[in-house]
């Protein structure tokens, strides 16, 4: 049974939670995915490629917790557009933020089934990413504590694991394979690598997603925040370098499990510690699959309740306290995801909307300052306007990067934005103003 309009979600959420969440939401990114840009760049390629995003990423997340802190709106950058901009300013926001989280889900689960087929071949992919997307979608109808309490715990292990495979293979780095072909495609790989760097990073900004569940947001949204991007830059860089000197890099760039894989190289398939990691590394993928359905779920709930998607998809379950309608809906949308793409059309296809999502934001954090200076804000974007632009421009360079490379999954991004357009205007949306509770004004 879902209660309609009095029943509001708990502020249970603490710093640790929100840096469990964050680094969570993110931290198969260094599992998986990135590898796929040696493919198309070459080791030094893809480093620099990281560099650039990862500048992209600190000053976004300075800049966004402004945003955050200041409106803290279970919409995220959908509220924020929308204040800034209106009707359309928050549809396309809210848009890009969907594609973001809801194509992420597939793109993790997909990854987890293959970890499992790769510890036990009988297993089919499939299935596996399926049975996961289902569990995680029962758990974070339960409760968000209880799924933020498992946040905490399943990220520890997630980020215990990196380090220990960290060390276990640095003793068998070498420069000399990190630095063969390590540019074969020129500087026009460092742009066809740029989403794949996206994707060490992508969905730290689902914490914003449940600031209405943090205690004293005004406060802790700050440290969840700044806490999670410098444990993922170290972690990241870690990673992608160490790895990339153990073998021959050509053998690791198009696999879904490529970090299992280089322990199998250092210690031999056959090796007990070999399965073990592999079945470890569940934990980092477990981590982001779990973090990304709650927070694409609170996107659909937030747009649901300010009459953007069917507003049945806003009410919050009264036993739970959770958006349980909006949770099975994103699912739903991962399902179809699962059968339909592949894991690369996946990624590029959620890189678009993260992008989108992040040049809408900064330009509404610019337009905030001359609409609204007196807006109360706990925290302030360092080296305002620097911080802000920066993360906007290198934004707008892997959209335009992304699309040149990936003709056919960009056409359909905006084909499907141009038809919910459509929608929205025929459904007279454009035109109605949200205020009160749909759109909690700060």
């Amino acid at each position: 049974m879902a209660a309609t309009g009095t029943e509001q979600l708990k502020r249970v959420l603490k710093p640790v939670h929100l840096w469990a969440i964050g680094v969570g939401l993110v931290i198969s990114g260094e599992y998986f995915g990135w590898n796929l840009g040696w493919a198309v760049a070459g080791t030094i390629g893809l480093l620099i490629a990281t560099v650039v995003v990862t500048i992209m990423y600190v000053t976004f997340v300075f800049s966004y917790t402004e945003l955050t802190a200041a409106i803290p709106h279970a919409g995220g950058a959908f509220a924020y557009a929308y204040r800034a901009m209106g009707p359309f300013g928050g549809f396309i926001a809210g848009y890009a933020t969907l594609i973001d989280f809801l194509l992420a889900t597939p793109a993790i689960a997909i990854s987890l089934g293959s970890y499992l087929h790769f510890l036990y071949p009988v297993i089919p992919v499939m299935q596996s990413a399926l049975l996961f997307n289902t569990a995680f979608i029962l758990l974070n109808i339960w409760g968000v504590k209880e799924s933020a309490v498992f946040s905490v715990f399943i990220t520890i292990l997630a980020v215990a694991e990196l380090l220990l495979y960290m060390g276990i293979v640095s003793p068998h780095f070498k420069m000399a394979n990190y630095l063969a072909s390590p540019m074969p495609f020129g500087w026009a790989g460092v742009f066809a690598a740029l989403p794949f760097a996206v994707w060490f990073y992508l969905a730290i900004e689902g914490v914003a997603m449940v600031v209405e569940e943090v205690k004293e947001p005004k406060k802790n949204i700050p440290k969840g925040y700044i806490s999670a991007i410098v444990t993922l830059v170290f972690l990241a860089f870690g990673v992608m370098v160490l790895t990339g000197g153990i073998t021959d890099w050509h053998k690791l760039s198009g696999l879904d499990y490529p970090l299992p894989a280089s322990i199998g190289i250092v210690l031999g398939d056959k090796n007990a510690l070999t399965k073990l990691f592999a079945g470890i590394g569940l934990f980092g993928l477990i981590a982001s699959l779990h973090g990304i359905i709650l927070a694409s779920s609170r996107q659909v709930f937030a747009m649901a309740r300010s009459g953007y998607l069917p507003r049945g998809l806003g009410t919050v379950s009264h036993r739970f306290k959770t958006p349980h309608w909006a949770i099975m809906a994103s699912g739903a949308v991962s399902f179809v995801a699962i059968y339909c793409g592949t894991t690369d059309q996946i990624i590029v296809l959620s890189v678009l909307g993260a992008v989108t999502m992040y040049m809408m934001s900064m330009v509404s954090l610019f337009i905030l300052r001359k609409k609204e200076p007196d807006l109360e804000r706990p925290f302030i974007s360092p080296f305002y306007p620097i911080f802000p632009a920066t993360a906007l421009v290198i934004s707008l360079i892997c959209m335009v990067a992304i699309m040149y490379f990936n003709v056919m999954v960009s056409l359909l991004f905006l084909g499907i934005l141009a038809l919910f357009i459509a929608i929205f205007v025929l459904m007279g949306k454009h035109k109605v103003k949200i205020s009160g509770e749909a759109l909690m004004e700060a």
